[in-house]
């Protein structure tokens, strides 16, 4: 036994060995070695989807929805192209490819970064350069008109933006990227759909067959009791500019379910045609060359009365199904998990418990970003390891998408227990870093800009380049450049920043702009529908001319990206920064210093951060409890010079990454 759920007659998972019976008319023309393949792979992994469904659908429904799955992945399958049904194979083959330490990430908005889908490809020369092995694109399929939550409110998941391009030409981008050992990533929202999606409009003015379909595909409610009901547990999302969590549309005749804005329409989850619905868009975008799916909005799928309505059990349950199908139809596609949630629940996307291993493959390491940005605030380590070592160990199949920065704001997720355990006030700190980070608390070189302030909680969310936390926008305002005492601290702590996050292993992600130091737009608000949303501010358009500074070492884009190409390809270097690898935060031994350990079959890699503005000690003990007392720094080359106290001492806002041989 498996600890899986029993199920009674007539709920027994579809196929077996007579699999090939259910969709023999799909693969009648697939040939004998590939249609035996297919029959292995649903071996392997429809027991998966079944007890997936079982988690969220009456029984009377599992079976026939199985059967429903079952023909769209024989037929996404049987229409693959040649090239991807040997990239399958190759995935297959190296299952742990993307948790290798040889990957980086690079995100960008199309328009922003190149223009078009096309444009894209002449951009690769720089992301060559930097070493990107993994390409994600913001929101890029036909969005609504107008105001769209950056693309986040979709009205054709089928359709690519017109401006961007066409399916044709998404499809060519995926095949010149994986031609050059990039994988293509793009988001698919499953929380919810524009208004203005066909499912929508056949909700408000279908024909009286297709109003009732397709009203269950949404939450809809005929009074305010439910939602009434609903929103006494329910936070806000954007209380400044969408309160509340329903909405009253006029041609529906109901309050619909919106979590983020009244033109976003939450999908139920519940609804077999949904789940049957979903499946199909995740194949399509995988035969179009896509390898990793950003899952947006996971966390909310899933609704149940008195709670937050996030992180709710089922969500893990569907995830595995979509997983499980993937793996039948095209098994090299990764699914990755965006769950902005509190460090507890944080794990539970990469699969706990019955479920270890079969939810997402990837999914955002929020918590560390949020203490990444907290201990460079006060130059406390403290908070940060009490934190990180809350975390239980990821599956070790999975791996953490580590960020310093996204398109979004920063959210302090920051748990009142973590900061009392360290001394800390949680609101006092989260309001401390809010101030930090917005320039306004004595000594901050930060120019962020606070992000929808709700006064009832307190909540106050960040905007700003990387550059504009790390005080570079500051310290460059005048014209300075390399030299300066100020630009120079600046790029060390934006050096620094990226170090943390590219050895704690996963697949550390660059954001467009931060690999030259690029200031955030300060005409940000004078861009038709962004003047409401501060979060533009970090969405910059590519600067042609910094990007061109690139090779010079005398300006900033130069020295920020030197260092982080060095970064990135002493990473690359070391088989101990496998995602595979634990990473442990080690107990405080000076405040100032951070000290990750990870231990490796060819010997321990300790890493170290001094995350303020002065020299500090590592004892001799602690390097020599770890066996790096004499140890090569991978990040210099050379064995770092000690005190005549034996202790290594780390410059302001520097990094050594010391590697034990163990011969």
């Amino acid at each position: 036994m498996d600890g899986r759920e029993q199920v009674g007659p007539g709920t027994a998972p579809v196929g077996g060995r007579g699999v090939l019976d259910d969709v023999e008319d799909l693969l009648a023309d697939v040939s004998p070695d590939r249609r035996e393949l297919f029959a292995l792979r649903v071996e392997r992994w429809w027991p998966d989807v079944h007890d997936g469904l079982v988690a969220v659908m009456p029984p009377e429904d599992v079976r026939i929805l199985e059967r429903r799955l079952l023909r769209s992945a024989a037929a996404a399958y049987r229409d693959r192209d040649a090239d991807l049904h040997r990239l399958d194979l190759r995935r297959s083959l190296a299952p742990d490819w993307f948790q290798r330490p040889g990957m980086l990430g690079y995100a960008a908005y199309t328009d922003r970064f190149a223009g078009t889908l096309a444009g894209v490809a002449d951009r690769l020369p720089l992301l060559e350069e930097l070493g990107v092995t993994y390409l994600h694109l913001m929101p890029l399929l036909l969005p609504r008109e107008g105001d769209s939550d950056g693309g986040y409110a979709v009205a054709d998941y089928r359709q690519v933006r017109p401006d961007l391009g066409t399916t044709d030409d998404l499809r060519d981008l995926a095949a010149t990227l994986r031609g050059r050992g990039v994988s293509l990533v793009l988001d698919l929202v499953l929380n919810h759909v524009a208004r203005e999606h066909p499912w929508a409009v056949a909700a408000r003015r279908g024909t009286p067959e297709e109003r009732e379909r397709y009203r269950r595909y949404f939450h809809v409610f005929d009074d305010r009791e439910g939602p009434d009901a609903y929103e006494r547990t329910l936070p806000e999302v954007f209380p400044d500019t969408a309160p509340g969590s329903f909405t009253w549309d006029e041609e529906l005749d109901g309050w619909v379910w919106t979590t983020f804005n009244t033109f976003q329409w939450d999908l139920d989850w519940s609804t077999p045609d949904v789940v049957a619905e979903m499946v199909d868009v995740v194949l399509h975008l995988a035969n179009l060359g896509v390898e990793v799916l950003r899952l947006d909005a996971v966390a909310f799928l899933w609704k149940r009365l008195g709670t937050s309505c996030q992180n709710q059990p089922e969500v893990h349950a569907v995830t595995q199904v979509l997983k499980a199908v993937t793996r039948v139809a095209c098994p090299a596609l990764l699914l990755k998990a965006e769950a902005i949630v509190a460090p507890a629940d944080l794990v539970h996307y990469l699969g706990t418990g019955r479920r270890t291993g079969r939810v997402s493959d990837l999914a955002y390491h929020n918590t560390l970003m949020v203490q990444v940005w907290s201990m460079l605030a006060t130059g406390d380590v403290r908070l940060t390891v009490r934190a990180l070592q809350q975390l239980p160990q990821t599956p070790a199949s999975t791996a953490w998408i580590t960020y310093v920065r996204c398109h979004d704001d920063i959210g302090w997720a920051i748990s009142d227990e973590d900061a009392g355990a360290v001394g800390l006030d949680g609101y006092a700190h989260r309001a401390f870093l809010s101030d930090w980070f917005a320039g306004g608390f004595p000594g901050s070189p930060a120019t962020g800009l606070v992000f929808q302030e709700n006064p009832a909680t307190g909540d106050r969310r960040i905007s700003g380049a990387t550059a504009a936390l790390v005080g570079l926008e500051r310290a460059t305002a005048d014209g300075a450049g390399p030299g300066d005492g100020a630009v120079d601290l600046a790029v060390a702590r934006l050096l620094l920043v990226h170090a943390v996050v590219m050895a704690w292993g996963g697949v550390p992600v660059v954001w467009s702009g931060d690999e030259v130091g690029q200031p955030g737009d300060v005409a940000w608000a004078d861009e038709p529908g962004h003047e409401a949303d501060n979060r533009w501010v970090h969405r910059p358009r590519a600067d042609d001319g910094r990007l061109a500074q690139r090779h010079d070492p005398s300006t900033v884009a130069g020295a920020v990206f030197a260092g982080l190409r060095h970064l990135a390809r002493t990473r690359a270097s070391l088989p101990h920064l496998h995602a595979a690898t634990p990473s442990q935060a080690l107990d405080v031994e000076d405040p100032g210093v951070l000290a990750v350990l990870r231990r490796h079959p060819e010997g321990d890699l300790l890493c170290l951060a001094n995350v303020t503005d002065g020299w500090r000690p590592v004892s001799a003990g602690r390097l020599a409890a770890h066996g790096v007392a004499d140890a090569l720094d991978a990040l210099s080359g050379r064995v770092p010079e000690r005190g005549g106290d034996g202790q290594l001492w780390l410059p302001p806002y520097g990094t050594a990454w010391l590697v034990a041989d163990r011969g």
